[in-house]
Formats: structure tokens, sequence, C-alpha cells
């Protein structure tokens, strides 16, 4: 593609964009220390949950579910396997409320084997329900077709019973479970890890499980993992407590449980509160609110290096709102503010994984339940595919986290990393202003990569000329060296279902497929523009950072 050709392609993406009508420019400067890395996250950081509810489960007097449940998800749909696939490797972590009322058809079972049923004297309003082998083969076949690597939530109250309040005891019966791990590593299924219980640690959500109990059921768990995979060349990490972070009984778990039994320590967040609190839009733009689970972060990663330092943190489920997610919320735009904002906070304090809720179901289902078609914060709906800011986090941010001294406003969030599989660094900028663009200087401390402003003015024409040399697959010359991919809303839309890359939506080619999420190409002396309510993606791969060599 020619140059003329690429310039024009690029003032038609600059009519796409969203008008804002800013009443403040601020200069700002943000200095990256790329000398060294303040935190590491996993290669596979962007994960997703699938969950057990069945269509009968309801919030707010509403059923958001539908056929979203690993027992009744359609595993034949393209789409559903190509949103899989575009990540290459993505993970996935099944489980849920339900987890703990599932028994595996498999073995000598002590109870009937059958479907969730609505009941009013079961643990969320259901019944005990079953994981049919048959099941488990189909969903391995999936999991293998589309490259997932899997985590599997097991069933911590089996074999308990229920004392007073929500407050289980009894010893857990590990041998339903040990059958299932004989049945799957038999048929040679890859499980990365097993996660043990689900929102049981502290004071529970339902039910409740002491921190003596289970410190002393991971150890058994712990040996048959290695009973059961002793011949096999890999064997699967184990993960707890998957519930509330609580300090004190997150302590106690590693103490009981010892040294290299438990491989990560798993919490769960939903720090915007219930999906029918009519703050939700205000919380998710208010960055005073924003951080305020920047402490929790924190408290988890110190738990860990004063307790077990073997173990690693993960975020094993969040959805921002609980109670499946804010209708009209959570499945647009909006929410990408509060979803990338969290991964940028929580790999700053060494959380390795982060695992949304939910990947299919709820409000907060990043696929549409019925159709899978992409959400915001995948990609869209209908006509088109948006780029996904998961997906561009995923192939974009490096394991490396970098530090930021910023003197910007509290509404610009930014964030660094090491670039993924490429030389020099990427920096999330997330703008959670309603009027101010902010025009961004970048340092590295010792010189300034990336002024605020140019040194001088110049016509509109001569400066998309400076800025821009090319747009596409094809350098025209070797000038450019910075990569940008600008996320907002159609029309302006908080609330909009479909987000613009660069200013334009991404038709999905013929076949269906993901399209390339191709950036905007600019020049080295060119400031960087955010504008208000919006994203920035910014790709600098020859910004002078050793610790990303």
């Amino acid at each position: 593609m020619g140059l003329n050709v690429c310039f024009l392609v690029f003032l038609t993406s600059l009519l796409l964009l969203p008008v804002f009508i800013s009443s403040n420019m601020e200069q700002t400067t943000i200095v990256i220390d790329g000398a060294r890395r303040i935190a590491e996250i996993d290669e596979n950081f962007v994960c997703a949950t699938l969950d057990w509810w069945p269509p009968e489960k309801c919030n707010y007097e509403q059923c958001p579910w539908g056929y979203a449940s690993l027992i009744n998800l359609n595993l034949a749909s393209p789409l559903l396997a190509k949103a899989i696939q575009a990540f290459r490797t993505l993970r996935i972590r099944i489980g849920g409320s339900l987890q703990d009322q599932v028994i595996y058809d498999v073995g000598d079972l002590k109870t009937p084997c059958s479907q969730f049923k609505k009941t009013d004297d079961g643990l969320f309003g259901f019944s005990k329900g079953c994981l049919y082998m048959e099941r488990w083969d189909e969903l391995n076949r999936f999991f293998n077709s589309t490259g997932a690597i899997v985590t599997f939530g097991l069933n911590a109250l089996y074999g308990r019973h229920k004392l007073s309040g929500n407050t289980w005891g009894g010893g857990w019966d590990h041998i339903n479970t040990q059958d299932f791990m004989n049945y799957t590593v038999s048929k040679g299924y890859a499980i990365d890890s097993w996660e043990f219980g689900n929102e049981l640690s502290g004071s529970g959500i339902g039910a409740s499980v002491s921190v003596e109990l289970y410190g002393k059921d991971l150890i058994v768990l712990k040996d048959v993992i290695k009973n059961v995979y002793k011949n096999s060349r890999t064997k699967p990490l184990l993960l707890a407590p998957g519930g509330f972070y609580e300090e004190k009984w997150y302590s106690e778990l590693l103490r009981l449980s010892g040294p290299g039994v438990l491989d990560v320590m798993t919490h769960h967040i939903y720090n915007l509160g219930g999906g029918d609190d009519p703050q939700l839009v205000n919380k998710i733009l208010d960055p005073k609110h924003l951080s305020g689970i920047l402490g929790t972060f924190e408290n988890v990663d110190r738990t860990i290096r004063e307790h077990g330092p073997w173990a690693a943190a993960w975020v094993g489920e969040a959805g921002g709102a609980y109670n499946s997610g804010g209708r009209q919320v959570s499945e647009t735009f909006i929410n990408s503010f509060w979803y990338l904002d969290q991964f940028g906070l929580s790999s700053m304090q060494n959380t390795k994984v982060y695992c949304r809720q939910a990947l299919v179901g709820g409000f907060y289902g990043l696929l549409e339940k019925e159709t899978f078609v992409p959400n915001p914060d995948y990609y869209r709906q209908i006509r088109f595919f948006n780029p996904n800011s998961a997906l561009l986090w995923h192939r974009l941010m490096g394991k490396g986290v970098l530090g930021v001294q910023t003197n910007a406003s509290e509404y610009l969030r930014t964030y660094a990393h090491c670039s993924k599989g490429r030389a020099g660094i990427t920096i999330l900028l997330i703008n959670l202003s309603k009027q101010t663009t902010f025009t961004v200087g970048i340092s590295n401390g010792v010189k300034v990569v990336l002024q605020a402003e140019p040194t001088k003015r110049k016509s509109f024409l001569e400066t998309i000329k400076s800025k821009v040399s090319w747009v596409g697959n094809k350098a025209s010359d070797g000038y450019l060296n910075r990569e940008e991919y600008h996320l907002s809303p159609k029309d302006g839309n908080l609330r909009s279902k479909i987000m613009l890359l660069n200013g334009a939506p991404l038709e999905p080619t013929i076949n269906g497929d993901i399209p390339k999420l191709e950036p905007i190409r600019l020049g080295v002396n060119s400031p960087v523009y955010i504008n208000p309510l919006s994203i920035l993606f910014i790709v600098l791969p020859t910004f002078d950072a050793p610790a990303c060599s």
C-alpha cells in the first residue's frame, strides 16, 4: 500500500473518530523506569471463567444465564471456538457458586447423580448437580481444539454436613475427586490446575469451612494429585481457596498447609457492588473508587511473601458487579474502564493471573450467551467485531511490569509493561475524564522520549504528514517507531456495545474470523493525545528498557 493511499486511510479514520467537545487540554509527562521490573505476571495473564449456573438462575427479577452453563453450553458454535482461539492460549477457569455441589459421575457414588434443580433448601437455591463423563469428554475435546488452558474447580463440600448458620463440618471425602482425576488422566486430558472450593473461606458466601479443616484437606488433595499423576511428565498446580480475602484466614491457611502444598492462592473481587446498584456507572468512572481495591492486591501479595513465598497470587474470579453483573453496563463499553484498570492495578502487585467472570453468561459475559458474539470487553455484536480490550492486553502487554510516575490528574490511569514478544515497552492509558484531553510526553527518566507538544506549530496537513508514516501492513520508510490503538465507544455512547478501534469498527472476515487488530503508526516527534472517556495502548519498540531485554 503506497503512502498516499495510507494517508487517505488515516484521514478517513480521523473523520470516524468520535467528536468530543473538550473544555480542557492538559499537558502531562509520564516517567517510566525501564531499568527494573517492579512485578511480573504470567505469560497467560488473561483468564475467563465458565460457570455451572442453569437457566433458572435469576437476580433482580432477571434471568440472564440461559444456556451458558458447563452442562449445556453449545460447544459446536464456530463463534465460541474462534473467540477462544483468537487468544491462542486462553486460560479458562471452570467453577463458581455451584461447584461445591457438583458430583462427578464416575466410580462408586454414594448418592444419585442428577442435574441441578431449583429447591428451597439447597445451597443458593439449587440441588446437587452432576457432571456426566460424556459431557466431560465433550468439554475436553473442545478445550484441546481451541488451545484453552484449563483450571477446574473441585467440590470441597463432598462428604461434609451442615452445622449451624452457614458453617459446614466433618471430613472432606476425596474419593469422588480421586476417581474423577483418574478418569481424566486415563483419557489424556490436560488440566493445568485444580482449584479446591469456591468462596468457602473466612465467613464464606452461602457456606464456609474452618481454616483448620481446609488446611488438612489441602494436604490430602496434594497427595491425591501426586499419586494420580505419578507417571505423568507434568503435574497440575493446586489452587485455593477461591474466596474473598481475609488476612488472618489466608495467612493461617498457608501456615497449616505448609511449604510446597499450595501453589497458588486465589481470591475473588466484585468491587463495584451489586448489579442493581444505580451508582454503577459513577463507580466505574471514579478514580478513587477504582483505586480502593489496590489495598487488597497489596495485602494478598504481602500475605504470600510473609507466610507462603512458595505460592503465587491469582484473581480467580472477578465480575465487577456481583449477582450476574449490571444490565446495560457490564456488557457495554464503559465496563472496559473497570476491566483494564483491574488488569493494571493487579499486575503491579504481582498478581500472576486474572480470571474474568464470565466468558459466557450473566450480564458480565465477554460473549453474548445466545449468539457468542463478543461484547465490548471482547469485541462487539451483530455486523462488526470490535477489538476486545482483553485480547489487546493479551497480545501487547508482556510479563514485565514497569514503574510509572506521572504528574497527571488522577483521571488519567497509566500502566506500563515490557512489550509481549518484541523489544520495547507498551503503555496503557485510560482517560476517565469527561472533558479533558491529555497531551502526554513520555520520558525514561534520563531523556524525554516523546514531547508533550510539538516544538513548533504547523498547519493541520503538515502535522498529519509528520505524525503518520503508514497505516496497515507495510512501512513506507523507517521513520516511524510508535504504534497506537485507540479504543472508544460508537457515537460517544458509553453504553454502546460497539467499540471502535482508531475510530472504525472492524468487519469480520467472510468466514466470521476475528479481524486483525491494526494500529496507527506515528512519528517519533509527535505527541500523544488521548481523548476524554477513551482508552489507548501505545507500543514503543525503541524505548530503552534494560529490564525488558
